[in-house]
């Protein structure tokens, strides 16, 4: 890091932390209770601050590792500072760990774009910062920063795994996965993310050798196209079931496999991925998930993926291939038909924007939710489009992953989106200055919104005395 670039990304991590503090005492003066989900976190945190770590809520559908972290934060740091009384691992106390996650997130966000991209001179020192900052306001989770949630935690992990994945620290990975996994049991998903990464690697220079054999063929392995699609197959399968070639990349992605047979030894022991109460996380077929996040994406990043050209290359894409189009869309219709959920907090909770965006969009009219499908084509081919850059085994790889952990959710909630999202955020080209400042901008926005209903928007339930506000 040059020392320029080293100053301008000191100055906006401690702008923006210095911002996020403020916002933090703000909110913590609106809402000092517990909210939301905090009713169930921040008592087991306060039971564990306590010594009874034997103490469970049966509400809690994830591990420990939230409380574990703050306990073993906050009682060194009220010793050091000779805190005592209800200030240790009271509700504010607590939340300011995730404040400090965020300034992880921040950091790891940084550094994952400069390694990703470090092939690319082209990119400065600025929009390195720029799109760091971005992604570090980025409006789902910036938003739990300011509560006692295991988001920001459960991204700082994963964040942290997937770094050390790229640098070759694959024990330090599978180690930081186990810590992810604690906070949230669909984290699997993304240690099998980062041992695919190594895969993928290994595949790509495979493949290249393979084109080297066969001059005459003219593919690329970077492109997948429909043409193309089965002969990668072909050499997929052909090169897995090789004993020497499965030894290899056993011998490098063994720490991950450690952790995906511990997780696979957890959910026999303990029935299934969820602890506590399972009544509301039943898994299953949720295949509409992934249009959802689809969209979800495109609204995000609209200034990188709804662009007149990329209109315009679809719409050449469309009229070159109708009967793959046409097969994609009535696949899509089917799985609309069949494999569509909707979950009892989403019709009941109007706290949240999802339970609004289902009444305002998808129950208009029965529909609705086919007139659609044309947009999640287009959301899709544009999504795909910008990872053109990846391996077609990456890209294999990351929607094996972004199936896995989405499409198993009945619930339609846009935390869920929060970890595939910046994964293909980071993977993405870099787009110009400013199309980035559109995007912050875009944010900053969405973040003044979300934050001045939660705060100034306050509403009642009949039959209750409690302040509800809104929040994703």
């Amino acid at each position: 890091m040059e020392r320029s670039e080293a100053y301008g990304f000191s100055g906006a991590m401690s702008g923006s932390f210095l911002l996020s503090c403020l916002l933090f005492a703000a909110i913590s003066r609106r809402q000092r209770g517990p909210y939301m989900d905090e009713v169930f976190h921040v008592p087991q945190a306060q039971a564990y601050c306590h010594g009874r770590f034997l103490q469970w809520d049966p509400m809690i559908t994830t591990l420990p590792g939230l409380y574990l972290v703050s306990v073993g934060v906050v009682k060194p740091a009220a010793w050091l500072l000779g805190w005592t009384g209800s200030v240790v691992c009271s509700v504010g106390m607590l939340r300011f760990i995730n404040l400090l996650f965020s300034a992880g997130n921040f950091y790891l966000l940084y550094l994952l774009l400069f390694k990703i991209h470090q092939k690319n001179k082209a990119v400065s020192g600025f929009q390195r910062i720029l799109s760091a900052l971005t992604l570090a306001m980025f409006p789902t989770l910036y938003f739990f920063t300011f509560l006692y949630y295991t988001d920001p935690g459960s991204v700082f992990f994963t964040l942290f795994a997937y770094l050390m994945c790229l640098y070759g620290n694959h024990k330090t990975s599978a180690l930081l996965g186990f810590c992810g996994f604690m906070f949230r049991q669909t984290n699997i998903v993304w240690t099998v993310f980062c041992a695919g990464n190594v895969v993928a690697e290994k595949l790509n220079e495979a493949w290249k050798i393979e084109l080297q054999k066969k001059k005459d063929e003219k593919i690329s392995s970077k492109k997948g196209s429909f043409s193309n699609l089965t002969r990668i197959l072909q050499f997929l399968i052909k090169y897995l079931i090789l004993p020497k070639n499965l030894v290899t990349l056993t011998a490098l992605t063994w720490p991950y496999i450690i952790l995906v047979t511990v997780f696979f030894g957890f959910v026999f022991i303990n029935g299934g991925i969820v602890v506590g109460d399972r009544s509301s996380h039943e898994a299953c077929l949720h295949f509409p998930q992934l249009f959802y996040f689809l969209s979800f994406t495109v609204f995000f990043s609209f200034p990188h993926l709804l662009t007149p050209v990329k209109i315009r290359r679809f719409h050449l894409s469309l009229r070159r291939h109708p009967v793959q189009y046409s097969l994609i869309a009535l696949i899509s219709l089917l799985l609309i038909w069949k494999f569509t959920y909707v979950h009892k907090y989403l019709l009941a909770d109007n706290r949240h924007y999802t339970f609004y965006v289902w009444r305002k969009v998808f129950q208009r009219h029965e529909l609705v939710k086919y007139v659609l499908v044309p947009f999640y084509i287009f959301a899709g081919w544009t999504f795909a489009d910008t990872l053109k850059s990846k391996s077609i085994f990456w890209i294999l790889m990351y929607f094996v992953c972004l199936l896995a952990v989405t499409v198993p959710q009945k619930l339609l909630e846009f935390r869920y989106f929060i970890l595939p999202f910046l994964i293909y955020r980071l993977n993405i080209p870099f787009p110009s200055i400013y199309r980035q400042l559109v995007e912050l901008a875009f944010y900053v926005v969405v973040n003044a919104v979300t934050f001045y209903l939660f705060l100034n928007r306050t509403f009642q339930w009949e039959n209750s005395d409690e302040i509800q506000r809104f929040m994703w």
